[in-house]
Order: C-alpha cells, then structure tokens, then sequence
C-alpha cells in the first residue's frame, strides 16, 4: 500500500475556512476546500494526528479509490476492484455509508447495498466465510459518495463523528455541536486570549459545551483522547506502534497543560435541572480544577475573576421556536447587552445566536460579524468590543472607566419608530387609565393597531401586558414586520413601566379553511382579575385568546344588570365569564354549554372561585344538537358563537353566517314568555338575515356594547336584542 493517501476531512456548512486552517496546521498537504469538507493528502501519521487533535472535523476520510460510474454494474465493479484484503479479514465486520445520487442509483440505501455487495463478494472465501454487516461498531466503516457521476471510495478513520468526544452524555433542550462550539470560540479570538492568560465567562451556559471546549483549547488537551475505539482500530492497513506514540505525546501534553495554574472559566444557567448534567460533563471531561458552574440568572450575571482579569463573555442564546417568544426573547438579548455594558466593560464578548435581529437590540455594536450553520438553521456570530465608543444607549459619565460600576442599568435607546409607539401608548394610557380608575376596570384595551404599520392590539391585565400581533398582508416585506415588532415591544415596558418578564405576546393570523386556534404553550399560569364586582381567571401565555373577551366586558354588565331571579343560558360559552357575571347578579340558575372540556373546567374553576356551587349547570356538548334536545325555558339567553369550528367531537363545521338562523330559531323556541336573548359575533362581513326581524323584535345595540377602550375600533363586534314579537 502506499504511504501517502488523499485524505478529505468532512465538517459542518460553514466551518470549511477554519478547518483549512487548521488541517494544514496539522500536517495536511496540498490542502483545499469543498463543499463542507477539507481535501488534501498526507502520511497515514498526519491521518492519525487529525482524528486526535482536529476541534473541527467530524471525520477524517482515507480515499481508496475515485472512478467514473454510470451504473449501478459501475458502480459495483469499481467497488470491487479494491484489493479488500489490505483493509479487511474476511470474518471481520463492516457498516456502508452511501452518498448522493444519479448515475444508476435512485437511493442511498440502493447504492449501500451495492458497495458492500462488492466488498463481501471480493472477500468471500472458498469456504463461505465472508464479513458480516455491523452498523454500530463495525470492523471497517466505508463510506461512498457520489458527486457527478464520480464515485470516491474511502475508509472512515475516525469511525463515529468527531464531535463527540465522550464527555457529554447528558445535554440540554438546543445542544451545540462540540465541533460548531470550538469553531465559535476560534473566531471569537478565544485562543489568543487563552495565551494571554484571558478569562472565560458564560451566561446561559446550559450544560458547558462551550466551557469545556474553551478550557481543553487552553490547557492543550487533545479533543478526542479519551475516545477509546476508533474506526482504524480493526482496519488491516492499522500502524499500532505509530499511533500508541501520537497517543503518549497527546497525554504528556495535556499532562503538562492541565498542570499549569487553571485559567477562570465560569459558566452560569439559570434551569437548576442543568447545573448537574453540566457538571458531570466537566468532570468527565477531566477539567474540574479548571471549569466551574453555577446557578445564576441572567439579570445577576457579572464576573468576577481574580485579579481584576478580563477576557472573553461568550453566549449562545435561545433562538426561540414556539409562537410568543419574541418579547422574552427580545428583553433576553436587552438584558444581555445591559449586563455586558454594566458588568463587563473592557471585556471581549461573542453572541452565537439564530436571531441575528434580535443581536442588535443588545445596545451594543458588533464590530465583526461571521456566518455559521447550526445544522440547517443559518446562524450569527456577533463580535463584540465592550467598551463604551461601542455603545448604543442614551449618554454615560466615561471617566474612570476601570472603577466599579454604581450607576442604574441604562435603557436601550429606542429607534425613531419605537420612540412614536412609546409615544402613543402613554398618551392612550393617560386618557384611558383615568376611565379605566374611574370605573374600577383592571383590563382593557390600550392600543388597537391606531398606527397602520404597528398593527398589534395591546391590553392591560392589571400589571401585566397581553399583546397580539396581526398578521402583516402579503404585501409587507417580512423583515421590516418583524422589526416593527421588536421596536414595539422595546418599547412596551419603558412606555408603560412594567416588568420585561410581564409582556406576553400571541401571533392572531387570518384562519383559513378548516384551520382552528391550537394551544400555544401549557405553562398553566392563571392570574385573578376583578370585573364588576367578580373574580375571574385569566392564562396570558397558553392560549391564543386569555379565557376574557374584553369587548364583550358591557354585555356582561347588562347581562349582571338584568339577571336576578332569571333563568340564564349561555352558548358557547367558552369560560363562563358571562355566567358568573349572571350568578353574582343574582340569577335562579344558570346553564352553560360548550363542545370544550377545558374551557368547560376552566368555566367550573370560575364559578367555584366566587363561591358558586355544582348547582350553576355546566353542559360538554354541541350547542346546536344540544338546543334539539333540551327542553328547557330560560328567561335571559346569551350566545356569543365563534365564526366557524370544526371540532372533532362534533358532526360537520358551525359557519356563523350560515348557520345563526337555525341556531337563533332553536335558541329562541327555549326563551321564556317576556324573556330576553343576547346575540353577538366577531365575524367582520356578518349580516343578520332578514327574516329573523319577521318572527321576532331585534334590535342592533351594538354601539352600547362598547366601552371606551374599543370605541376607536367599532367593528370588534355585532350585538342584538331579541324577544318575542
């Protein structure tokens, strides 16, 4: 065999550059980049010193062969005409990687079957014996990609993918590759800050990758030198005496760094379930002298290394997948850049971060920007100087810089747009806040979409913000939507006072078809709001609506108003925030019907909470088939359906345009002689059929049912009186 062998090196998108870099560091010769991955050639040596110290590889490839292929029988032939009895016993084991397409091959498992159909078949004795298939630790991994009617053919090195270097076998919710997290800390400078003696601090550290790989880099250990089983382990062309002599030099080295004074590495994570895990990952990586973890949250984050050190503050924050995180993700990376302008002035920061937007909201500015991929998802990393000239807030004293710092955490400064929604949302807030006081109103309705390119409504829930964004017309550039959206919700709590942790948001998109409002969330987090003389739960954060229509707010007055010694019915009725309304009034009974057990017990959590007992009825059904059965009279009727739904444990789809005529003949056939039904809907196009004002007396009271708070937007609702003609 030959002594000197194409060597290709696959990495991460992204990491091509670096990974150059470091290969030819490494020894690798006549190296040149591709498509995530570094080709060159080298020594079986070099092969080995790459599989031990590469941080950014995921595997070290050795070429056996390149051939043209236009078919499968090519395809075969080239495979076979390796001389398998260098690499391979013909008992041993082995596991095929296949990839890429063309050329004869319509799928990967396909052109697996067919490589190693060529292997077995060349090793294949006179006796039978032949290798057997092995997919977990296989004698011999080979790996075949097809790349334009070009086969390369090669043995994987380094058997399982290098980033796992065997020291994190626990991790949390969104890991970062060991390799992508080495690759982060290299362009952030952190080796040069290492040699300098620098410090290493951590926010949001999860369970230590970046803390672990900062401190191997520092104390020159070896990334994989305590994998024990590689993918040459087995292989014939295996040299034991050349790679037992890398190994020891690997561990004299690491020997010697880790014995050197341990650098101040610190990683702090507000899950207490985390703390743990990533200490187990420290300790099994060997650093526990060198790397510590804390609990902590963000707000308290500051460093404090001996000696007055400086170094590096390095954060991968989350990048929020479920639909609400924009405010809590937004007041994040606020207060990350609070914390690095307040606790870390001289220090050198790095953000990793999938939310690139949300990066220039820290008040910081970056002065160099690279990109990464953290798999598919196209990712940031954000270079930081922290130094005042950086800033982007409002004017700070700048003379001695190095004493401590006592003054209050600055506010980021608004953009031109955000400074105009702070501006209307207090002026809302002062005319409304005196009715709201007034009236003893703790919720309501600050601000609904006044300026076209803010469209969000936004709501009070006594100290806490409620805040729904409509979805922007096709027609907006999304980027810009989405910057409208971080402006307003930058400026929420500076406009309004209120915590950051107190703003929850809620997307409210056209609904199409039979598409329907999904939970969001289920953090079950139910806070008590006063309305009228009664108490009722509100959850902000795990539905797209928060268990109290706050339009509907007049008719449930009336409703209180009109309820003492009546029999009351109400249809659809979601929360039963009208019934409790009916009940405090002093109503004879009352009967609540709606298709939802879980509104139906949050209903039950309602009235129970103002005392009222199982005597209050409370009906799990479709209203429309329930109405066909009931025989019941009932003397005050309240129905509020939705516009349409489609739920499964009813037979066909509610239209409210289609289907209100059926719905109000039934209703009205169970109303009392003098009694009174309230009709109301949401559904903007709405129009009352006709002939309802034929059988009965309607009258529209629509523009009674609006309070101040939704008097600037009309069309939140319909409302109609009927009785009997």
């Amino acid at each position: 065999m030959s002594d000197r062998y194409e060597i290709v090196l696959t990495c991460p998108k992204g990491l091509e550059g670096l990974l150059l870099e470091e290969a030819r560091a490494l020894g690798l010769e006549e190296a040149r980049e591709q498509t995530a991955a570094v080709r060159g050639h080298a020594e079986i040596e070099v092969a080995y010193r790459l599989c031990l110290w590469s941080r950014l590889a995921n595997r070290v490839l050795l070429v056996l062969s390149r051939f043209t292929m236009n078919s499968a029988e090519q395809l075969y032939d080239g495979v076979r005409a390796v001389d398998w009895r260098d690499h391979l016993e013909p008992a041993g084991s082995l596991a095929v990687e296949f990839s890429g397409q063309g050329s004869g091959i319509d799928n990967t498992h396909f052109g697996a079957l067919k490589v190693k159909d060529a292997i077995v078949d060349r090793l294949r004795t006179a006796a039978g014996e032949r290798p057997s298939i092995d997919k977990v630790n296989p004698d011999l991994r080979v790996h075949l990609r097809l790349d334009r009617g070009e086969a390369v053919l090669s043995l994987d090195l380094s058997g399982h993918s290098l980033h796992q270097r065997g020291y994190r076998l626990q991790q949390g919710a969104a890991p970062l590759k060991e390799n992508l997290a080495a690759a982060v800390l290299i362009r952030a400078g952190w080796p040069r800050i290492a040699a300098e003696g620098g410090a290493l601090a951590d926010p949001m550290c999860g369970v230590g990758t970046f803390l672990v790989e900062a401190a191997l880099m520092a104390a020159d250990v070896a990334p994989n030198l305590k994998r024990e089983r590689w993918g040459f382990s087995n292989w014939l062309g295996h040299v034991p005496a050349l790679w037992k002599k890398l190994h020891a030099e690997a561990e004299q080295r690491a020997a010697a760094g880790l014995a050197k004074p341990p650098l101040w590495i610190r990683g702090y994570e507000a899950d207490p379930r985390l703390i743990q895990p990533g200490r187990n990952n420290v300790e099994r990586a060997g650093l526990s002298d060198w790397v510590k973890i804390y609990q902590g949250e963000l707000a308290h984050f500051e460093p404090r290394p001996d000696q007055n050190q400086k170094g590096l503050v390095i954060s991968n924050p989350p990048y929020g997948e479920r639909l609400g995180d924009e405010a809590s993700l937004l007041y994040l990376y606020q207060n990350l850049g609070e914390r690095l302008r307040q606790a870390c002035l001289g220090w050198e920061a790095a953000v990793f971060t999938g939310a690139p937007e949300l990066g220039k909201r820290m008040g910081l500015r970056s002065h160099k920007q690279y990109a990464f991929w953290n798999g598919a998802l196209a990712c940031k990393l954000l270079l930081i100087k922290v130094q005042t000239e950086q800033f982007v807030t409002g004017e700070r004293r700048a003379k001695n810089v190095d004493e401590p710092e006592q003054e209050a955490p600055q506010q980021a400064r608004l953009s031109e747009g955000g400074q105009m929604f702070a501006n209307r949302l207090q002026k809302n807030l002062k005319q409304l806040g005196k009715w709201a006081r007034r009236e003893g109103v703790e919720c309501y309705r600050l601000y609904d979409a006044d300026m076209p390119e803010y469209a969000l409504a936004v709501d009070l829930y006594r100290d806490w913000v409620h805040v729904q964004e409509y979805a922007a017309p096709r027609s907006i550039d999304p980027e810009k939507a989405q910057a409208r959206l971080l402006d307003a919700l930058a400026a929420i709590p500076q406009a309004l006072g209120v915590a950051q942790n107190r703003v929850a948001i809620k997307r409210r998109e056209r609904q199409a078809g039979t598409k329907q409002y999904q939970r969001q969330a289920a953090q079950g987090q139910f806070m008590e709001v006063n309305e009228g003389g009664v108490k009722l739960l509100v959850n902000l954060t795990d539905y797209l609506d928060t268990g109290l229509f706050l339009d509907h707010r007049p008719l449930r007055m009336r409703i209180q108003r009109e309820a003492a010694g009546k029999r009351f019915l109400n249809l659809f009725c979601y929360t039963a925030t009208a019934t409790v309304h009916a009940a405090k009034g002093g109503a004879r009974s009352t009967t609540s019907v709606d298709l939802s057990k879980t509104y139906l017990d949050w209903a039950r959590r309602n009235l129970s909470l103002n005392g009222f007992s199982d005597k209050q009825r409370l009906e799990q059904g479709d209203v429309m088939a329930w109405l066909g059965e009931d025989r019941g009279e009932y003397d005050l009727i309240f129905i509020d359906p939705p516009t349409f739904s489609n739920s499964k444990r009813m037979e066909g789809v509610f239209d409210v345009q289609r289907d209100h005529v059926e719905l109000l003949d039934l209703a009205m056939a169970r109303l009392a002689r003098g009694g009174v039904l309230y009709f109301s809907n949401n559904f903007r196009k709405f129009q009352l059929d006709e002939s309802l004002m034929a059988r009965y007396q309607v009258e529209e009271i629509s523009a009674q049912t609006l309070d101040p708070d939704f008097a600037r937007n009309a069309r939140i609702h319909r409302a109609w009186r009927f009785s009997a003609r």
